[in-house]
């Protein structure tokens, strides 16, 4: 029976490994994050990252575990420029670009990217340029989520940072996830507010909270979203991992170690 491991790496950083050894980063922010305990160094085998937007928090490591693993670096266009001017990714080899709507298949992982509506920019560090005096900021092309949708028939929707918007229900009915991972932060995402009714238009096995927490200034209350996703969604579940826990998730079935 097919299975995925869903490895919470701190903040939005996760890592995907599926029962065929695929692995796969997903805004992999490893060495400035101060909620990982993961560092870059440690990462031994990657086959795909995907990177929702260029914020730091979330490009963070991605272009260099791509260049130390030779994993093909998941992106919107902007990104993949960057990716090969910069980082020496090739276009269409070592970086693969999409837009919304798009798919492409690396290994067992079909990878389609979906809306997100977040604040745009590309982090200095993004773009190995040093800003002109005044410019806060390179605009990014778009902020997006992503479906990951493994050959054993498991399919992983990470939202990205976004706020609520209705046509997550028409996510759920398209691409079916049974994970879904979501910000609660409640100030540069949604909130658990939000965060409930998102589950309830997606109605997913399992909602993993990201984003969110003291050490990065965003309280959340997770067991005030549990009880809201029960009442919206009862067959969905929330699983609040801590940084470095597991899941397993197995046909409708989960553990977490």
């Amino acid at each position: 029976m097919g299975t995925v491991k869903i490895t919470f790496i701190g903040h939005a950083s996760f890592r995907f490994e599926s029962d065929k050894g695929s692995v796969t980063y997903f805004d992999a922010w490893l060495d400035n994050n101060p909620t990982a305990k993961m560092k870059l160094s440690q990462v031994r085998k990657a086959d795909i990252v995907i990177a929702s937007h260029g914020h730091s928090d979330h490009i963070g490591d991605s272009y260099e575990i791509c260049k130390r693993t030779r994993a093909k670096f998941v992106g919107n266009y902007e990104l993949c420029v960057v990716a090969e001017e910069v980082h020496g990714l090739k276009m269409g080899s070592r970086s693969l670009s999409m837009n919304p709507g798009g798919t492409v298949k690396v290994k067992d992982a079909a990878i389609t990217m979906v809306q997100g509506h977040h604040s745009q920019s590309l982090s200095t560090h993004v773009t190995g340029a040093e800003l002109p005096s005044g410019l806060l900021f390179h605009p990014d092309s778009a902020v997006n989520g992503f479906c990951v949708a493994y050959d054993n028939g498991i399919t992983i929707y990470d939202t990205a940072d976004t706020c609520l918007f209705s046509d997550m229900q028409l996510i759920g009915q398209m691409y079916g996830p049974q994970v879904v991972i979501m910000p609660v932060g409640g100030q540069y995402t949604m909130g658990v507010r939000e965060a409930a009714r998102a589950a309830s238009l997606i109605r997913p096995d399992v909602v993993i909270p990201c984003h969110y927490g003291p050490t990065m200034g965003q309280p959340a209350d997770i067991d005030g979203l549990k009880k809201a996703v029960n009442f919206l969604s009862p067959n969905t579940e929330v699983v609040e991992l801590k940084v470095g826990q597991t899941l397993t998730y197995t046909a409708s079935t989960h553990k977490v170690r």
